[in-house]
């Protein structure tokens, strides 16, 4: 036999000596749990006057004058709340109240700096764990190996030594959730940052939890409308889907997302926005925004700022998804903006590399993209039979002078139902939103879409493609015939009607109006400078005279053959005023 085998020792603090009964039951209780191969030892300590502690490996039994008071405070602390006398339910509680010898396992910090913590003696530590560290620090179990585990620090490390002690608690990670958080702004682990006090949460959920199975989904073909003219004409939004904002830096990505935040007024939608590594004066800037706009009543806003360490900006796309699952589990439709995962996968790629795991393309760690598509595909519409709530995502993504092949944007791109590109050069030339038509796509299309966006839609997106082709070619050429000259002007008129001003989204009749407008020529011959006043003098001219067109369009969302050839009556009569 190899005498190296080490035998589990099971150390007793006490003041006092065991006597022979008491080390009968000792024997009794670790012999039932850990079998006869145990020895016990026997050390003397003054610390536990009135009780001991045993140590069995990592196991610790507490069963002191000031372990016991920790048990029946952990008890009370569940003590239901009531309105009434609570007296009563104190006593019974503290009557029928027994102590347990409960095991808590407690390792030891070896190394720690840089927000990661490695920890030995935490064998049966569980990836995803919480573990509490001095000073109540918490941390989350990332990393484990045969003799040690990694652990990510959620709060400031300097409290933490080496040599500390370190608790599991059996918990994963989890936010507190509930309708009180709406309107507010919280951290990563839901804890409110925005000054209005506490906030009274109704639950507690973990923050990674599997995505509804294909049976618990159902088809996406309910708009989820934004109010962006050239979105939800040609790359048209549903709920429960997944769209990507992709840009270049400073293109209008959050706008975007910021816009479609605001249409949610009035149509029984949350919102939330998780901002991860942005400015914290940026955060504050759309706080102030969306309350300017009312529509901060109906989101929540999860803050990971630049400032904050890699784990809480980790952990915020996946603490934000658990309070919208909250929202979908209750039946209600959320829009959830994850603004960007660029700097998220960055944050996990600090902390994979912080842990010694490996290296691959472009540094990040070979499980980057388990990282993002275990967070969208959460996004679901559920079915009726178990409450028919949604959750629709819109993950932004920045790329580097529009390279959307690079490692980050492929991967995402992969994962979600569509994406729309913002290009630069658009940006730059006056065309906001800049949408390029060319590039952009929602894989859901037309069932996304009403009927009268639908058919009011027509060719748009075929005419902007020949339009941006021909203007190509033609750029340089001085002589053009009358055909191409009077397509490049249609074209140019379609370009300067979906222009749109930051936070106004278009009700549906005003898109649907202006689409067969345009469509049938209606502006031909108007120069592309009054293009804009052209279509919000029609609109108003709908809103006033012809109110019941505008009603019509919004509460059936039909547009038939005779409706759709009053508009282009109504129209051509008004565009002889502009001649």
């Amino acid at each position: 036999m190899n005498s190296d085998i080490s035998i589990l020792t099971a150390k007793i603090y006490s003041a006092v000596a065991p006597n022979k009964e008491q080390y009968a039951r000792f024997e009794k209780f670790i012999e039932k749990k850990y079998g006869s191969d145990v020895s016990i030892e026997w050390v003397e300590s003054k610390a536990f006057p009135g009780g001991f502690r045993m140590e069995v490996g990592s196991d610790i039994y507490d069963w002191s004058v000031g372990g016991r008071f920790r048990q029946l405070r952990d008890t009370l602390v569940k003590v239901p709340a009531t309105n009434g006398n609570i007296i009563p339910l104190l006593k019974e509680t503290i009557s029928s109240w027994t102590p347990a010898a409960l095991a808590e396992q407690v390792g030891e910090v070896k190394t720690v700096g840089d927000g990661i913590a490695t920890v030995t003696g935490l064998g049966q530590a569980t990836y995803g764990e919480i573990l509490l560290f001095t000073d109540g620090v918490r941390g989350m179990v990332q990393d484990i190996r045969t003799d040690e585990i990694g652990c990510v620090l959620f709060n400031d490390d300097e409290n933490v030594e080496q040599g500390s002690s370190v608790k599991r608690t059996g918990k994963t990670a989890g936010v507190p959730v509930g309708e009180a958080f709406l309107g507010r702004v919280v951290d990563s682990l839901g804890v409110p940052i925005d000054g209005l006090g506490e906030i009274e949460a109704s639950g507690y959920m973990p923050i990674e939890t599997p995505a509804p199975s294909i049976m618990d989904r159902q088809p996406v073909d309910t708009p989820l409308e934004t109010g962006i003219f050239s979105i939800d004409s040609m790359f048209p939004i549903g709920r429960g889907q997944r769209e990507l904002i992709i840009g270049d830096r400073q293109t209008g990505k959050t706008a975007i997302a910021v816009d479609a935040m605001i249409n949610q007024n009035g149509k029984n939608c949350i919102t939330i926005y998780v901002a991860i590594g942005q400015k914290n004066s940026s955060v504050v800037q759309i706080q102030q925004t969306l309350k300017k706009h009312g529509a901060m009543d109906h989101s929540i806003i999860v803050c990971a700022s630049a400032s904050e360490p890699a784990p809480l900006q980790y952990i915020a796309p996946y603490a934000g998804c658990a309070m919208a699952e909250y929202f979908m589990n209750k039946g209600k439709d959320v829009l959830i903006v994850y603004d960007d995962l660029s700097k998220h996968a960055v944050a996990y790629r600090a902390l994979s590399l912080l842990l010694d795991r490996s290296p691959g393309r472009e540094a990040y760690p070979g499980d980057v993209f388990y990282l993002h598509s275990r967070l969208l595909e959460r996004a679901a519409r559920l079915s009726d039979k178990i409450g028919g709530g949604s959750i629709t995502a819109l993950p932004i993504v920045e790329t580097q002078a529009g390279d959307v092949s690079a490692y980050i944007p492929t991967n995402i791109i992969s994962i979600t139902d569509g994406q729309i590109f913002l290009e630069s050069d658009l940006f730059f030339a006056g065309q906001r939103p800049a949408v390029n038509v060319g590039l952009s796509v929602s894989r859901v299309g037309g069932a996304a879409q009403t009927k009268a966006m639908k058919k009011a839609t027509g060719t748009l997106r075929i005419d902007l493609a020949q339009y941006r082709e021909m203007e190509v070619f033609t750029q340089f050429a001085s002589d053009l015939d009358e055909q191409t000259r009077s397509q490049l002007e249609y074209g140019a008129g379609l370009m300067r009607m979906l222009r749109q001003k930051q936070y106004h989204p278009k009700s549906q009749h005003e898109q649907v109006i202006t689409l067969v407008m345009a469509l049938a020529h209606t502006m031909k011959g108007l120069d592309v400078d009054k293009v804009t006043p052209f279509i919000e003098g029609l609109i108003e001219e709908f809103e006033t005279a012809h109110q019941d067109i505008c009603t019509r369009i919004d509460s059936t969302g039909v547009l038939d053959d005779d409706l759709k050839q009053e508009i282009i009556d109504i129209s051509a009569k008004y565009r002889t005023k502009w001649q």
